[in-house]
């Protein structure tokens, strides 16, 4: 019997018990996918991730990352919360300041930044791939019939488009708060009409209304097609989010090509999760986009395989 140790962390919060929760497995060399996924399915978090060594040697290291049905090409909290439990435990040499770390993702290689001030790990930022604007989507009443809206309650200023860096997520703009708080996402609607199409399976919802002052947008997302009934965080979706918010002026003018939001997300859910997003455009190109937060160390476990 192998026993495998790791580390439970919540990202995109300070606070315990908040954000996005995260099993990082220490050492994942030699577990084949089947396990992995089994592993995952088995511990049911939005996400689990394996830390293994890197094919590239001047690389830090090589990531797994699987929800509860399938392992994802690339990921937000789970590179975020990997990076800080790394920085945690001192698996890598640690220094006061910036820390730029490669980490390899299925997709591709995504720079990290971690930055430690005295013993406390303060950000951990990642890189995104630029983002890729997708179709429109026309048929505003079949998304509020998923929602359990009215008609009304979409924001007709905005489009509902798939946006992806890396993963597809369809964005459907909300009117208010109160709209946000009271879908009842009905998956009978998804299976009929979204699930086939990998370009409209994850649905991220928003609205410029917020609860707290300092964020940007407030926001929920449904993904069954991941086994994730809602996810407190998404992070994967935050750079196309950004990306989508610049495109189509739902924010002010950035200063000087440079725009900063904060998202906020699984307020609904009881756990609040905050992510920040950098997008840099000049004129009608997107140079970068950036996604980065905190995290929480919270606990620490072993798991059995035969």
């Amino acid at each position: 019997m192998q026993t495998l140790t790791y580390t439970l962390v919540d990202v995109f919060t300070a606070q315990f018990f908040g954000g996005n929760q995260l099993a990082v497995f220490h050492d994942g060399s030699g577990l084949d996918t089947k396990i992995m996924q089994r592993i995952a399915n088995e511990l049911n978090l939005s996400e689990t991730a394996f830390i293994c060594p890197p094919r590239k040697p001047q690389h830090q290291l090589s990531l797994r990352i699987f929800t509860p049905q399938v392992e994802l090409p690339i990921a937000g909290h789970p590179t975020i919360g990997t990076a800080f439990v790394m920085a945690y435990l001192n698996m890598l040499p640690l220094y006061d300041g910036m820390n730029e770390w490669i980490i390899e993702e299925e997709l591709t290689d995504i720079a990290v930044t971690v930055r430690k001030e005295g013993e406390k790990i303060t950000t951990v930022e990642m890189i995104q791939p630029l983002p890729v604007f997708g179709e429109v989507f026309e048929r505003q009443a079949l998304v509020a019939d998923l929602l359990s809206l009215p008609k009304g309650e979409l924001d007709t200023r905005f489009p509902i488009q798939t946006v992806s860096s890396g993963i597809p997520f369809l964005f459907v703009p909300l009117r208010s708060l109160a709209a946000m708080r009271e879908i009842n996402f009905r998956t009978d609607v998804w299976e009929r009409h979204f699930s086939g199409d990998s370009n409209r399976q994850h649905i991220f919802t928003f609205t410029t209304e917020t609860e707290h002052d300092d964020s940007t947008v407030h926001c929920r997302m449904f993904a069954p097609a991941m086994g994730i009934s809602e996810d407190p965080a998404t992070g994967a979706a935050c750079g196309p989010l950004g990306a989508f918010l610049v495109e189509h002026g739902v924010i002010d003018n950035g200063d000087e090509g440079h725009f900063f939001i904060r998202s906020e997300q699984g307020i609904e859910m009881g756990r609040p999760s905050f992510i920040d997003i950098t997008i840099t455009k000049n004129s009608e190109t997107y140079q970068e986009v950036k996604i980065g937060g905190t995290a929480v160390v919270v606990g620490r476990g072993e798991l059995y395989i035969p």
